[in-house]
């Protein structure tokens, strides 16, 4: 018997079906329809469904203690999580806060770049800079960071102190800047930025090494991020590296800026952590951070109820064994060439592809109404919310947004399968994807 639709908020649809199972790459709602998980979820999903070691693991956990409060106790989750990431980090970076999402860990970032700040004699440093067309959380300071209009309008007025700058992107680089200037033209204009609000105001400049859901997977131009470092480090500015959505070995390195050789003072990292089995979230920092506030101090002035969740470390645990253990990382960062140019031949010849991007298994496809200008389609057209629909109708979850241009005009569509997709399934992503978007662009006469 079919079961009754669900009647969400929601850009995409009017009505949701009801999800009741999930195995790997594929999940079946009520009346019995699969699907092929082809953005797992929101890019979390990074080992896909109902994986029988990782469900033991948190049962086991269960069995024993559910929470035990961080403030009251360690155990034995938390701390073997700590030394995988840890290891998995390397450098300096050695220092954990754990919270129950990407949001929180955004904003403990945050809070703890202030904290700093203040330990060491700097409370001046209060304004933090970030970019347009980010996406930061959902929290009010990571919010204030966003450069995502459309999901910000509503609470202007009630923000941090934040200064936007414009995105940094090969793509779509800043007026009077090429592909291949794009990078350094983004530096400067931090390095512009910084002088003329005074050093000494500035506490941080968070940025995604590869943007997320507001810009479409769109990764560092080469150069950027080691000449932001240099940048940051010469003016006693934080440089915070927003890896929620692209870490935990998304883009093929388990630190998304390890691409680029550089470590930052403070990364954020959530969704693949923990895979979707328990919600988690980590603020990591360097050891000089964590002692500076600590002879301040005495402790890091951040946390939840839930910090370091006792069962969410040890799904985090197990997701993070199982990655390491298969080689998962080694094989998402070999599929990222094979992904796009899979998406390009599939959408070979639709005159609407502008731009074919990402790392790993973090790739995107930019809908543009003209090639040579790049001008994106007008925002009315809702393409992104009806290749979201048309996709589901053909059994494939990917993850189509609005407003990667300006913040309300542009169109993309990203995928972000679990890390042990086969190739079959990788290929079933690709045709169904490409077989959504000729699809819509055709029934909106664009094709």
């Amino acid at each position: 018997m079919s079961q009754p639709n669900h009647r969400p908020s929601t850009l995409a649809t009017t009505t949701l079906p009801k999800v009741v199972r999930a195995k790997g790459s594929y999940l079946w709602d009520a009346n019995g329809k699969q699907y092929i998980d082809g953005s797992g979820g929101p890019a979390v999903y990074s080992i896909g469904h109902a994986n029988e070691e990782v469900n033991a693991a948190i049962i086991a956990q269960l069995q024993n203690i559910a929470h035990g409060y961080r403030y009251n106790f360690t155990t034995d989750a938390l701390e073997e999580l700590t030394e995988i990431l840890r290891d998995r980090c390397g450098g300096d970076l050695r220092e954990m806060v754990y919270v129950t999402g990407g949001s929180e860990a955004v904003e403990s970032c945050l809070k703890i770049a202030l904290q700093y700040q203040t330990a060491i004699g700097q409370k001046s440093r209060r304004i933090f800079i970030s970019r347009e067309r980010s996406w930061h959380g959902n929290t009010f300071g990571s919010m204030g960071v966003s450069g995502f209009v459309e999901r910000t309008v509503a609470y202007e007025g009630a923000f941090i102190p934040s200064v936007k700058l414009s995105p940094a992107n090969e793509y779509r680089p800043i007026a009077g800047a090429t592909a291949e200037t794009a990078g350094a033209a983004a530096a400067a204009e931090l390095e512009a930025a910084i002088l003329r609000l005074g050093p000494e105001k500035v506490a941080a400049f968070i940025f995604e090494p590869v943007v997320g859901a507001a810009g479409g997977c769109v990764p560092a131009p080469p150069g950027y991020a080691a000449k932001v470092r240099e940048i940051c480090s010469r003016y006693g500015v934080l440089m915070i590296s927003d890896e929620v959505m692209s870490g935990a070995g998304r883009t093929g390195t388990w630190r998304a800026l390890a691409y680029d050789g550089v470590e930052p003072d403070i990364m954020s990292v959530a969704k693949g952590l923990a895979a979707g089995y328990q919600p988690l979230g980590v603020a990591i920092y360097s050891t000089k951070i964590h002692e500076a506030i600590i002879a301040a101090d005495g402790a890091i002035g951040t946390g939840h109820t839930f910090t370091g969740h006792t069962t969410a470390c040890a799904a985090g645990v197990a997701v993070q064994k199982i990655i390491q253990r298969e080689g998962l990382l080694d094989r998402v960062k070999a599929n990222g060439p094979r992904l796009k140019s899979w998406l390009g031949e599939a959408l070979a010849g639709v005159d609407a592809i502008g731009d074919i991007r990402g790392r790993g298994h973090f790739i995107c496809a930019e809908l543009v109404a003209n090639r040579a200008t790049k001008a994106p389609f007008p925002a009315e057209r809702k393409l992104f919310a009806k290749i979201r629909a048309q996709a589901m109708q053909n059994g494939l979850i990917c993850y189509p947004v609005g407003g990667n241009v300006d913040g309300v005009n542009g169109d993309i569509v990203i995928f972000a399968p679990p890390y042990n997709c086969t190739d079959a399934e990788l290929t079933e992503i690709v045709d169904k994807g490409a077989r959504s978007i000729r699809e819509v662009l055709t029934a909106e006469g664009l094709a």
